[in-house]
């Protein structure tokens, strides 16, 4: 009997049920419905990062033969960061092939004006934490960018920072000083992402709903004013395997080395999240490479983008619930709130009135320009069409090289 329930309580305690337990509790939660709004997928962030919170208080125990259960340890946070790590890759990946076959055929005037919002939105975002270090005593320059790239749900952003802090944590400890800058980055972020998800997902459902926007007749207009010509692939081509793994996976690993191309001097590379969306975009838009067919069917890109964006948010939540108790303070989560909406309701303003995009580009170069992929994918859901990807893939790139500079630039200067 004990050995069962050690067997029992061994396999409830596991890696890969807690995963698969905070997903199932998770879609459960993102299905329920108040005035029409959801969380859809984001549910599974909010359970990610309840039990992230809820780990700090279980002690360490020994039950039934089971000997020093530990929730949280290097380890499973390492497992953790592998789940985000594949799901962004999924997701990117996904979003790139589907926008490939007509992002570098669609370049026109609305081109520019998602590279501007791509930085703008970065930049006000940049001004309002540094503003926050500056005059805050209390808020470190470190825990300002942690709550910016929080805020703006930016991984590639917010390793960025880490990396300089751990930079400036060694200097100090040569020097024989104490140092908490990486810490402090790390807290920040837990402490932001919370509403840095869940204020784009809301938003994204939200701005629709006070226009009063007719989804089915904004859809139509959108896929008219976006028809682009794609050249079939002449001759006959092999297809290596039915599902289209072959060319997502080519996808995936072309991107992983984009990602890693660093910069000399300023030692920047678009990771992970920025270089398989650009090598999405490449197979997307070439679709075959001589007589070998790259193209993959909706359903199969739609599966892996959907699979992709809840890994995510697994493997992003729980850590962040983790670091949200660690350093929180309610002005900290105020600091991050704020660098989540001021950018946005300026980008969209921006969009809205300056460069005249229609509602579904506007809210999908928001998307973008906050860097939020479980945005994105409430978008898709919201405007049942998954074509608003194109304007988050224009954008996301700028931004996602505004942030990573932001980040560096705030803990070297301020």
């Amino acid at each position: 009997m004990t050995a069962y329930l050690a067997g029992v309580v061994s396999s409830l305690l596991s890696f890969i049920f807690i995963v698969f337990a905070i997903g199932t509790i998770g879609y459960l939660v993102g299905g329920i419905k108040i005035k029409g709004i959801e969380l859809g997928t984001a549910g599974v962030l909010l359970v990610a990062l309840i039990w992230g919170v809820v780990i700090n208080f279980i002690p360490t125990f020994d039950f039934a033969g089971v000997k020093t259960i530990t929730f949280w340890s290097d380890k499973i946070k390492s497992n953790f960061g592998i789940v985000s790590n594949i799901g962004t890759a999924l997701f990117v990946t996904a979003v790139g092939l589907i926008a490939g076959p007509k992002f570098f055929r669609s370049f026109n005037k609305s081109t520019l004006a998602y590279i501007v919002l791509g930085f703008v939105i970065i930049i006000i975002g940049a001004v309002t934490a540094a503003l926050f270090a500056i005059f805050d005593p209390n808020c470190s320059s470190s825990m300002a960018v942690g709550l910016l790239t929080g805020g703006l749900t930016s991984t590639p952003g917010f390793s960025a920072g880490k990396e300089v802090a751990v930079a400036l944590d060694e200097a100090a400890k040569a020097a024989g000083q104490v140092s908490t800058l990486e810490a402090d980055v790390t807290a920040g972020y837990g402490i932001a992402y919370t509403f840095g998800v869940l204020g784009v997902v809301l938003f994204v459902q939200i701005i629709p709903k006070i226009l009063k926007v007719n989804m089915a007749d904004e859809v139509a207009h959108f896929q008219a004013a976006n028809q682009i010509q794609i050249p079939e692939p002449k001759g006959k081509l092999t297809q290596i395997d039915p599902f289209g793994f072959f060319p997502f996976f080519l996808a995936v690993a072309l991107g992983c080395l984009i990602g890693a191309i660093k910069i000399p001097g300023i030692n920047f590379s678009l990771g992970n999240s920025g270089g398989c969306l650009i090598g999405g975009l490449l197979v997307g838009h070439f679709a075959h490479i001589g007589k070998i067919d790259l193209r993959i069917s909706k359903q199969t890109l739609n599966f892996m983008r959907e699979l992709g964006l809840v890994l995510f948010l697994i493997g992003a939540g729980v850590p962040g619930g983790v670091n949200f108790i660690s350093k929180f303070r309610w002005t900290y989560f105020i600091y991050g709130a704020v660098m989540t909406l001021v950018p946005m309701i300026v980008g969209y303003i921006i969009a809205r009135y300056v460069f005249k995009l229609s509602i579904l580009n506007n809210l999908g170069s928001i998307t973008g320009g906050m860097t939020s992929t479980p945005a994105l994918g409430t978008l898709i859901a919201t405007a049942g069409t998954d074509e608003v990807s194109a304007a988050y893939a224009a954008t996301y790139p700028f931004a996602l090289v505004s942030i990573v500079l932001a980040s560096k630039i705030i803990i070297m200067l301020i």
